[in-house]
């Protein structure tokens, strides 16, 4: 099954006040409690069939999502269409358990769902979900029959892993050939780590016996979520239901980024994949897993055999990865970077809980060779917008915030007299509002820094009022396809205001909002917890009136490699809020000149066409983003090997160019300055941002410290 989490963001109450009124939720609550009625259900299969507490979650859930939630769609049939379509692929994704007649017998709910959630009939989900509980036992019994066959690897065929596009299979004969495919492709897989026959038939007998097993264990509730995920999906790709088993969940996964790996996982069909590493956290300090990293075993310090755990729930996964702070976790993963064809590879992670001081703000210094002279270039980097809301909310002077940690380190970066400043927000996924508004504060007079639009069209102007500034040098602001939501806040006002530029790849493009709704405000005194709803209620939008939705922030100077910018951050999702403009706001409308920033940028591409590490590096993302994109594996053995290893040299080699390994073998000392020292020095794109500051720094000067050159 196909589930997944994406980036939720946390508001405050404060903001949440200004975007959703208490009486606004009062009169909601009056409604629907005045209106709510369900319709009567036959039920054939108890044990298959909704229940009045889903019933009655429904009510509310339709009710708030086609008045609130930020995008107003009408629940008819085309939405009906894509209803139908995600439900199929929450189950189904690979295409490889329903046949073409299953969804063929499905097609007369295709149109009629939008008429069914309406009349509060949940009926067709059940109907559906039960067909496919059939095909999955079918499928796995045969599954276990092919275990236990012997494969020829000499043969060139060919499996699939992408089938998005696909056909359903017309035929029994078809669907035995894909699935034979993919269990020799299980097997070879296995063969390549090196592991022994009786191993790999015990591990796949495992593995597809739990797959059987989990899918069995759905109950009525399990389909419920899915379903409504499929409808609140179809709105959006960051709405959805939390039933209350999965809210409790999603609370642990949010307390498993705090204390645990400091990883957000997330699922995608049997697989459990790394959807982002938290700064700071033991998984992020100790570098072995990244995002898109597949983990597909996990074993504690204490074990040798690791539990397989494709096919398994993303909770139950969760459960294992859990621990007590100070233990291991050892984990088996595909790395995302390497492609489905790679081996397994074996890490181990300390659980530990994360500490603000390791998410917090930091500063280093670059010395840079410009026109003769050395310069110094002041480095702050934010890996999260945080605020200590308690102590701030109580009224504690010292409170810790990002705003308040970064002017502490422009006082301490302007007393090493620093040139110029690069303020890096790479793989920045956001955090508080206020303090991106506070932040991006520190670097101009005063003025509006973004603009909140909620569902009922208000616009909220949310402003720096505080005229000081922390520094007021020539910078640059280095992002990547990671930066969103209140990073991109804050490289948008820079670049609008002028104050900035932007250099690295186009920034994620998460614009909106989200809230978390308990649905029980809306039901009766005497109801069963009905879950939580995850609606977005409101969207960002520039200064200069145009959103960060979608687009994201386009860097003035681009970094971006060969790689296709649809299939990453929000232009990835199916249903994703489209790019839309408001009326700019008033503020002081100056840039620096497109002359200044063409300079830079002949300077940059001079600089980095025949840069050795540059280029490497840049090959380097275009080999992992080739092997993400991968839509097939060769089942040859030899084939596959020849490729891999091909592909590892290549690796080997860029990565040895860029400084990423280290050929030394005889330096066993462990002096921190050095290594923070030499993570600076192969980071390519932080010293190319800094030759970019030293040359703004050069422009600077030369208007006598006037930053801002009129057009």
């Amino acid at each position: 099954m196909k589930s997944n989490y994406k980036f939720f963001e946390l508001i405050t109450r404060a903001q949440v006040k200004t975007i959703v009124h208490k009486k606004i939720i009062n009169l909601i609550s009056a409604f629907l409690l005045a209106t709510l009625s369900f319709s009567s259900v036959a039920v054939e299969n108890a044990t298959l069939s909704p229940t009045v507490d889903h019933l009655r979650a429904t009510k509310i859930i339709t009710d708030f999502l086609g008045r609130y939630h930020y995008r107003k769609v009408d629940l008819n049939d085309e939405f009906s269409v894509t209803i139908f379509n995600n439900f199929l692929d929450s189950l189904d994704s690979s295409k490889s358990y329903f046949l073409a007649t299953d969804i063929a017998r499905f097609d007369k709910y295709r149109f009629t769902l939008d008429d069914a959630l309406r009349a509060n009939n949940l009926l067709p989900a059940y109907s559906i979900f039960s067909t496919y509980q059939k095909r999955v036992s079918e499928r796995i019994e045969y599954a276990l029959l092919l275990i236990e066959k012997e494969f020829d690897f000499s043969k060139d065929e060919t499996f699939f892993i992408e089938r998005k596009n696909a056909k359903w299979p017309v035929t029994i004969e078809q669907q035995n050939d894909l699935w034979r495919k993919r269990i020799k492709n299980d097997v070879l897989s296995l063969v390549l780590a090196d592991k022994e026959k009786d191993e790999i038939k015990k591990t796949l007998v495992k593995r597809y016996s739990s797959v059987l097993k989990r899918t069995k264990q759905l109950d009525k509730n399990d389909i419920f979520q899915l379903y409504i995920n499929s409808y609140a999906t179809a709105i959006d790709p960051h709405t959805s239901y939390l039933s209350p088993r999965s809210f409790d969940n999603f609370e642990i996964r949010m307390s498993l980024s705090l204390e645990g790996i400091g990883a957000l996982l997330r699922t995608d069909g049997d697989n459990t994949i790394v959807e982002r590493i938290i700064p700071g956290g033991p998984a992020d300090l100790g570098d072995l897993l990244h995002s898109k990293d597949k983990i597909i075993g996990i074993s504690q310090q204490n074990e040798k055999e690791f539990t397989d755990v494709v096919g398994w729930r993303l909770e139950e996964v969760v459960e294992l990865i859990r621990g007590p702070k100070g233990t291991v976790v050892k984990l088996q993963i595909l790395p995302g970077n390497k492609g489905d064809g790679a081996a397994v590879e074996e890490i181990a992670i300390t659980r530990n809980k994360i500490k603000l001081e390791e998410q917090a703000a930091t500063k280093d210094v670059i010395e840079i060779a410009n026109n003769n002279k050395t310069e110094k270039i002041g480095i702050v980097t934010i890996p999260t917008f945080y605020l200590d809301f308690n102590a701030f909310q109580n009224g504690e002077e010292d409170y810790r915030s990002t705003t308040r940690d970064v002017h502490k380190l422009l006082g301490e970066l302007l007393e090493e007299n620093i040139d110029s400043l690069v303020l890096d927000l790479r793989s920045n996924g956001g955090g508080s509002l206020i303090e991106a508004t506070q932040l991006s504060g520190l670097f101009i007079d005063k003025g509006p820094i973004v603009q909140v639009r909620d569902s009922s069209g208000h616009i909220e102007i949310h402003k720096d009022k505080d005229a000081s500034i922390s520094y007021t040098g020539p910078m640059v602001v280095l992002v990547d396809r990671f930066s969103a939501s209140a990073s991109e806040i804050v490289a948008s006002a820079l670049q609008d205001y002028g104050r900035a530029v932007i250099v690295g790849e186009t920034t994620f493009g998460k614009g909106s909002v989200q809230q978390l709704v308990d649905l029980n405000r809306f039901g009766r005194k005497n109801d069963a917890n009905l879950g939580q709803l995850k609606a977005t209620i409101a969207q960002y939008y520039r200064i200069n009136g145009e959103s960060t939705q979608h687009r994201g922030v386009e860097p003035d100077i681009p970094f971006e490699a060969s790689y296709d910018k649809s299939e990453q951050g929000e232009r990835s999702l199916d249903n994703a809020l489209p790019w839309t403009k408001i009326s700019p706001t008033q503020f002081d409308n100056r840039h620096i000149s497109k002359r200044i920033i063409e300079d830079l940028e002949k300077q940059h591409v001079s600089r980095t066409k025949d840069d050795e590490k540059y280029q490497s590096l840049i090959k380097l993302y275009n080999l992992n983003e080739s092997l993400q994109r991968q839509t097939e594996l060769s089942l040859n053995q030899s084939e596959r090997e020849k490729t891999f290893s091909r592909l590892e040299k290549d690796r080997k080699e860029f990565e040895l160019l860029i400084g990423l390994r280290d050929t030394s073998s005889d330096d066993d000392s462990d002096d921190s300055k050095d290594d923070e020292k030499d993570n600076i020095e192969s980071d390519v794109l932080l010293i190319e941002a800094a030759q970019i500051s030293a040359d703004l720094n050069s422009y600077w000067n030369r208007a006598k410290q006037r930053m801002i050159v009129q057009q």
